[in-house]
C-alpha cells in the first residue's frame, strides 16, 4: 500500500533503501561485487514497507535486519551484528520524514 506516495518515488525511495543496506549494513560484505548489488532487494522492500507502511520503530527493523543475518544468513549471533542493524534501521528512520515528502 503507498499511503497516497507517488510511484516514482515510492521506486526512488526504496531504491534508497536497497542503497543503505549494500553500503552500511552488508552482513555478507557483497558491497563491492557488482554482481551481487541485488543480494539485499528482497530485504530492503521490507525493511522499506515496515519503514513507511507499518510505521515501525528503529527497534523493529533492527530486530528484523539483525534476525535475517543470524537465521536466514546463518552469521551467528554477535555484538557488531547487532549494532550494525541498529545504525541501519536508525539511518532508515531518520529518512522517514524525506520520503513521506515525496
Amino acid at each position: 500500500m503507498s499511503h497516497g506516495r507517488n510511484k516514482y518515488q515510492s521506486r526512488e525511495n526504496r531504491a534508497r533503501v536497497r542503497r543503505v543496506l549494500l553500503q552500511d549494513w552488508d552482513p555478507i560484505g557483497v558491497r563491492d561485487v557488482a554482481e551481487a548489488s541485488d543480494e539485499y532487494d528482497r530485504y530492503a522492500d521490507r525493511a522499506y514497507v515496515m519503514l513507511m507502511d507499518e510505521r515501525a520503530t528503529a527497534e523493529s527493523i533492527a530486530s528484523y535486519l539483525y534476525g535475517i543475518a543470524v537465521e536466514h544468513m546463518g552469521l551467528g549471533h554477535n555484538t557488531q551484528g547487532k549494532e550494525d542493524a541498529r545504525n541501519v534501521a536508525e539511518t532508515l528512520v531518520a529518512l522517514r520524514p524525506e520520503f513521506e515528502t515525496h
